[in-house]
């Protein structure tokens, strides 16, 4: 695989198969990535998962992977080590990567009690440049970019050969597009920046954490808790929130009963 840049650290290509699109609820069930260094290594690498969950209909639908195909397989804890210790140093690109699958790889490495930072990486998705220069979706690309039709859509490793495809016939075609990592990760960033679930639910901390969503939006957390603290209980009553946005909550609400100091 040939890219029109040099590397000044390893790049990993990857793409998910997951049991759905929640990320406190669902689980990857298959991992493919590509690693390419700066030596000029190519390393692939094509693991599933057993999720702990049965996989439904409608995820096998898309993916082709039955709870069949991973019952002999081990959970995601198991390997997770090996896999953090992969990707660690390395920055990031794949289709679709900053909106999902890093959320859901993130999750992950969290219930294995792993944190998979992204400080310092450089995040390149294939996705972000497609629809802002072409929107459409990734078979649309190969068929765009390539000239071909993507055979192997939603089987994972198929998926981000194609992805890689991908990027190297946009630089060739966008004379515009940033030549390096640094410059390609901004790209995207400025067009989808990765927002943590904290950073989705409330803004800056130096603003007052303004809910971002919901029907107080744009009041901040601390008026709320004094306000309409139910609208906060009823946020720690649900089973799909983040433990770091319910710990803000709580001390919001714990900040909001304590007596006012004379």
């Amino acid at each position: 695989m040939q890219l029109p840049f040099e590397l000044d650290r390893p790049l990993v290509f990857f793409d998910l198969e997951t049991t759905g699109l929640h990320l406190r609820n669902d689980r990857i069930v298959e991992l493919a990535l590509i690693k390419l260094t700066p030596q000029g290594d190519v390393l692939e690498r094509v693991r599933r998962f057993h999720p702990g969950i049965p996989i439904p209909a409608e995820a096998t639908a898309v993916h082709g992977i039955t709870d069949a195909d991973v019952a002999d397989k081990a959970p995601f804890c198991a390997r997770a080590r090996a896999l953090h210790a992969m990707l660690d140093g390395c920055d990031l690109g794949g289709f679709n990567i900053r909106r999902f699958d890093i959320q859901m790889l993130t999750e992950e490495f969290k219930r294995c009690d792993l944190d998979f930072s992204l400080d310092g990486r450089r995040i390149i998705d294939m996705q972000n440049i497609f629809h802002r220069e072409e929107p459409r979706d990734l078979s649309a690309a190969a068929r765009f970019y390539l000239d071909r039709e993507h055979e192997e859509a939603h089987t994972a490793l198929g998926d981000i050969r194609t992805s890689a495809a991908v990027l190297g016939a946009q630089l060739q075609r966008y004379a515009h597009l940033p030549r390096d990592l640094d410059g390609l990760h901004g790209y995207c960033d400025e067009y989808a920046p990765i927002l943590s679930e904290v950073d989705r639910w409330f803004g800056p901390d130096e603003d007052g954490r303004p809910f971002r969503r919901g029907k107080h939006r744009g009041q901040p957390l601390a008026e709320i808790a004094r306000t309409a603290p139910d609208y906060l209980h009823w946020m720690l009553s649900a089973d799909d929130m983040d433990e770091e946005v319910l710990a803000l909550v709580r001390a919001a609400l714990d900040d909001a009963a304590e007596p006012p100091t004379e």
